[in-house]
């Protein structure tokens, strides 16, 4: 008998510390604070008063999403086939797409630049919001170093997180998640005026993108850091 009471206590503890280390889920957490910052946001832009409109998302986006974790769902290959987002095990760049938004000139050029001098410490992903046929058709732009999934929302009426996910934010939008699914930053798409050049669209993109890399490969060599100091104890 006090075997079973010791093994349910430290089953309960164990439990108790996943949860702990696990954190809040991005649903969660941006389920309990969109309805309000979408509220605000839309009378900042009815007057017209971007500066407060990106003051509301950057709020949100550092003192509610970051360091929370990304929901696990499942997205389709181009093939078809079913997988789960946490199939990606490296840190992850997440970018959430449709295929009727159109990019800057040089957005998807940077982005397949960056991703093919660091896409062997991190998985580039794009996900768009749409149907098969039209995700095909969108992902020959993009490098064979990212990788191109979907979901199609008429397969998930009923699928609350891609609601969430795809409703809240918009996009396109930028997601630089760690390798155990922490989401370390948010970012909007940059914004492009029609008739822009080439060079212009590249650099922005191209900065902001590395940027965000930028925080995930420190992550990693602060990681690689602690694991060395501690072997050399």
């Amino acid at each position: 008998m006090d075997r079973k009471l010791l093994y349910l206590f430290l089953l309960l503890t164990f439990t108790a510390q996943s949860q702990i280390e696990q954190g809040s889920l991005f649903s969660e957490v941006i389920g309990k604070n969109i309805k309000k910052f979408t509220q605000n946001s839309q009378k900042a832009y009815e007057v017209h008063d971007f500066e407060r409109a990106d003051f509301l998302f950057d709020s949100l986006i550092n003192n509610v999403i970051n360091g929370s974790y990304l929901d696990n769902f499942k997205v389709r290959k181009l093939s078809g086939r079913k997988i789960d987002l946490y199939k990606f095990d490296k840190p992850i760049f997440l970018m959430t797409y449709a295929s009727w938004c159109t990019p800057g000139a040089g957005e998807v050029p940077a982005l397949n630049d960056i991703a093919k001098k660091y896409y062997k410490d991190i998985d580039f992903v794009v996900l768009f919001w749409d149907s098969k046929e039209k995700v095909r058709r969108s992902a020959r732009k993009y490098s064979s170093k990212i990788r191109i999934i979907y979901v199609d929302e008429k397969e998930n009426k009923n699928d609350h997180i891609v609601e969430i996910m795809k409703h809240s934010l918009g996009f396109p939008t930028s997601f630089f998640i760690d390798e155990n699914k922490r989401i370390v930053d948010v970012r909007r798409g940059v914004l492009h005026p029609y008739n822009e050049k080439y060079e212009i669209s590249f650099e922005l993109n191209y900065n902001s993108f590395l940027n965000g890399i930028s925080l995930l490969k420190n992550l990693g060599n602060e990681s690689k850091d602690h694991i060395a100091s501690k072997q050399n104890r």
